[in-house]
């Protein structure tokens, strides 16, 4: 991770901003414009986040960006609406669900290439509960942040896994060189 990690007080705001998106969002209310001038910079900075949403710790939608293209704040903002409403695996969460929803931000340094020549080499190459892993196929993508290796700590599972989301099947990584990618995140919650 950057050396530039966020401060307590950081993690408390985007959290708190983060909560009122979510509430505003499900509200049908429009975001109160921020005034960046006023953040750290570290905030106003570029960043990319997932912001992942659990109901009495069950997933409830996870939505993010794996390259910064807007201001921190403005990246956790967009993402805790989206991951609310917007997450084709569940149903939009509702305001009666509101009080049951807990918040994780997951802030992702730049991925960076996994350069490898023999197909069976990826395992051994994505490093586990550090790495998030994103593999490429044509116009298919996906990843999987390094939380997963909480549930999946295999690496072959792993990849195998990250292909059945991006719609391939499992062993695909195995059979075809695929375009890979590692990141690490900071992440933190309510």
């Amino acid at each position: 991770m950057s050396p530039d990690l966020l401060s307590q007080e950081e993690r408390a705001i985007l959290l708190k901003l983060a909560r009122q998106a979510l509430e505003d969002g499900v509200s049908g209310k429009a975001l109160a414009p921020l005034e960046l001038e006023t953040l750290s910079v570290l905030l106003g900075q570029p960043g990319a986040t997932f912001v992942t949403l659990k109901r009495k710790g069950e997933l409830r939608g996870c939505i993010g960006a794996l390259e910064a293209y807007q201001p921190l704040v403005e990246d956790v903002r967009e993402h805790a609406i989206a991951a609310a409403l917007n997450d084709y695996r569940f149903p939009p969460i509702t305001l009666e669900e509101l009080p049951d929803i807990s918040i994780e931000i997951s802030r992702l340094t730049s991925p960076q290439p996994v350069k490898y020549e023999k197909c069976e080499d990826l395992a051994a190459l994505v490093r586990p509960y550090i790495d998030g892993v994103i593999l490429r196929d044509g116009i298919r993508r996906a990843t999987f942040l390094p939380q997963v290796w909480q549930k999946i700590d295999d690496p072959i599972i792993f990849l195998n896994l990250l292909c059945q989301k991006m719609g391939l099947p499992p062993e695909t990584w195995r059979r075809k060189k695929l375009d890979a990618w590692v990141y690490q995140v900071e992440d933190f919650h309510e």
